[in-house]
């Protein structure tokens, strides 16, 4: 059985950039939208910017907590070949891959110490991955495919060629 590697800082943060771009993207969009629907004098509203952020908020929480619970994997990890487990190695319940999303504001509270854990620890845990109790593995290499065999002579040809 091939040994899960745990998934090490750089290239979480690489996986989490690749995320925090298609985050950009939906508030550009959603900002786009709310501007194109009520005109470009709302971009001046008050309320707006604050309603775009909570929105991106809401969506990165779906996006990360569904992801997560369906197959372990943002868009982020799927490109870098890393996934979200649970102790037992299965991509976690939806309610622990919730409490992971909450435990990234834990993460980042304190200077960003929780994210730079994953660094440091020999694990390579970070702060969200402890409260949840989940960790992040690297995906196992493919194997390279076994050479084809050359197909079977047949008996027929291979007495004609002796004689």
């Amino acid at each position: 059985m091939i040994e899960p590697r745990p998934a090490g800082f750089w290239i979480r943060a690489l996986a989490a950039l690749i995320d925090f771009a298609i985050f950009a993207l939906v508030q550009f969009s959603l900002g786009y939208i709310g501007a194109s629907a009520w005109g470009p004098d709302i971009e001046k509203s008050a309320a707006f910017k604050p309603m775009v952020t909570l929105f991106t908020v809401v969506f990165a929480g779906a996006y990360t907590t569904l992801l997560h619970a369906l197959g372990g994997q943002t868009i982020g990890k799927m490109i870098v070949g890393v996934k979200v487990v649970a102790a037992a190695g299965e991509p976690p319940p939806l309610g622990t891959a919730l409490l992971r999303y909450l435990a990234y504001f834990a993460s980042a509270g304190i200077f960003t110490l929780g994210f730079v854990m994953a660094g440091l620890r020999h694990d390579k845990r970070a702060l969200h991955d402890l409260i949840a109790g989940t960790r992040v593995e690297r995906l196992p290499r493919a194997a390279p495919p076994a050479p084809a065999e050359p197909p079977p002579v047949p008996a027929e040809q291979s007495t004609a060629g002796a004689a």
